[in-house]
Order: structure tokens, then sequence, then C-alpha cells
């Protein structure tokens, strides 16, 4: 897949099929939307497009409620990578792009970057200045400037759950500590990624050493508690671990906000600094405190056998 990262970078002779978003998690509606994009473009002779944004429009347009995101722009590229595209492109959001019209989005991005032939979006599709653009307005400019309009349905979820595969619905599950009904909606484990720092070490003081992960804080985390997951450093190399995340109410009465601690199974290395992925598997626990550090190791070490259980099956 190729990434541009500016419209002047955009070789596209033959034109694209296109779809529009956020794509924030590429989740299976995401994919569906990819494989109906793929589809028509491979049908028309056409570069399969996916144009998306550097940073959440929300933190521009509404940063007071703008949502936690489920993947960060590296993450969200290797996703879309993965889907088999032929191109994303990655458009700059800043306030001149939240103030632009929508006519003047199709014409620049739309028209004369990508020579679309055709856009793949759902009826519901909102963009431009106070979310003017709707599909009407591209079928009306797409009549007069060439590419056509095909509408998608959305994905209903496989647990029969009456609402569509959406961001939204998969920020709730992790809201909920549900990492496996957040798997369902995204079609893979829900991650994290963060570099490795130094905390008060006192897990190698008690037999269990963690790597202490700093998540930037516009990202999504599950529900506070103890997790079965994998660790994945930057060479890909890939390790069964158990994941506490939370306050540590055994040691802090007030603490400012969650940390993520991995231990890594069978695991002795020095990695301070490294970025890592942290990703979750299976919900093994809620937090809780503990009356002193014995009634802790002996709950920590039952932990990580069934995180080992839960990492080999």
């Amino acid at each position: 897949m190729d990434v541009v990262r500016s419209l002047d970078g955009v070789v596209a002779p033959e034109g694209c099929v296109v779809t529009i978003g956020a794509y924030d998690g590429v989740h299976l509606g995401h994919q569906a939307v990819i494989a109906q994009v793929r589809r028509d473009a491979a049908a028309r002779g056409c570069r399969s497009t996916v144009v998306t944004f550097d940073r959440h429009p929300a933190t521009v347009v509404r940063p007071e409620s703008a949502p936690r995101l489920l993947c960060d722009l590296d993450q969200k590229l290797e996703l879309l990578a993965a889907t088999g595209l032929d191109l994303t492109v990655v458009v700059a959001f800043n306030e001149d792009r939240a103030r632009e019209s929508p006519e003047d989005f199709i014409d620049e991005v739309l028209v004369n970057a990508l020579r679309t032939k055709a856009v793949v979006v759902g009826e519901d599709f909102h963009f431009g200045y106070h979310r003017r653009g709707n599909v009407e307005l591209l079928r009306r400019i797409g009549a007069v400037d060439g590419f056509e309009v095909l509408p998608v349905e959305l994905i209903p979820r496989a647990d029969g759950v009456a609402e569509p595969v959406s961001s939204t619905a998969i920020r709730r599950a992790l809201a909920g500590g549900e990492v496996d009904v957040a798997r369902g909606l995204l079609g893979h484990a829900f991650a994290v990624r963060g570099v490795v720092v130094r905390g008060d070490q006192r897990g190698r003081t008690i037999g269990v050493p963690t790597a202490n992960v700093e998540v930037p804080t516009a990202m999504c985390l599950p529900a506070d508690g103890v997790y079965a997951g994998f660790y994945t450093r930057p060479s890909g190399e890939r390790h069964g671990c158990a994941i506490n995340l939370g306050r540590r109410p055994t040691f802090y009465e007030h603490a400012d906000h969650s940390l993520l601690e991995a231990h890594i199974l069978d695991f002795d290395e020095e990695i301070y600094g490294e970025r890592a992925e942290v990703s979750f598997g299976a919900f093994l626990r809620s937090e809780r405190k503990f009356e002193g550090l014995d009634a802790l190791v002996t709950q920590l070490k039952l932990d990580i056998e069934a995180a080992r259980r839960a990492t080999l099956t």
C-alpha cells in the first residue's frame, strides 16, 4: 500500500475509487467498506483508496468532547495496509481544514488530486464545515465532475446486539472491560502502544517485575483490571503477559491516573525506553485493594498462571 501525506504526492492517472473517514480502529465495518472499494476499483481498473486524517477531526472541531482513540496513526496505517488497499491519503486536519467548505474539499481532494471515479460512503456520511457536505451534495457534484456515489450499508454486529459495528460500540465495550467483545467488533485484538518507562520498581522487589508502558492520554484504554494479553517488541518479538491496568489501590489511596503494567511471561531483559505494543486478550479480574504484600503476591501468582493459560489457547 502506498501512503501519501500530501495531495501533491498522489500519482493516480488511472483514477481512484475512494472512501473517506477517520477510520479509528479499522474495525469490521471499515473493513467491509474497504472490501467494496477494492472490488469496485478492480472492476474499473482504478486504485482502491482511503482518504483519512492525521488526527481525529473531533480533536480540532470539538476538542472538549473528542473521543479517545482506538489506534494511533501508525497502527491505523498498518491495519489499512493489511486490507489490501492500493493507496491511503493522509490529509492534515487543522483549523483551516475544519473551516473548508465541502465543495472545496471535493474539488481539491476528490477531483483534482485523486481523479475520483467513485466514492463509497454510508448514506449518513457528512463532511466539511458545519458538516454541510452529505451524500446528496456528492451526487450532485459527481454528476458534473464524473464520479459516482456508491452507498454502503452499515455492518450488523455478529453477537445479535441491535446496532451496527462502530467505533462508539467498541469504546463502550472497552469501558466495561469487555475486551473479547471489542475484539469481535474490531476483527483483531485491541492494542495500545507506548514507551517503557521507569516506575517505582516495586514489582522487582516482590518477584513480579513489570514493564510500565506509558500510553498517550489521547488513547482509549479498557476498564481498570487485570488482563491476559501479549507484549510485542519493536522487532516483532511477541510474548504472553499478564496486564495490570489501574491505580494500584494497595499502595496508593488516590492515584491521579491509571497505569499499564505488563508482566512479561518467561522474560528477563532490560527494555526501558523501547516502544512496545500491548494487546488485550482476556479479562481476568477487577482491580482491588489487598490487605498486605503477602495477599497481593499470592494473587499475582494466580493472575500470572491464568494469563499463561489464556495466552496458550
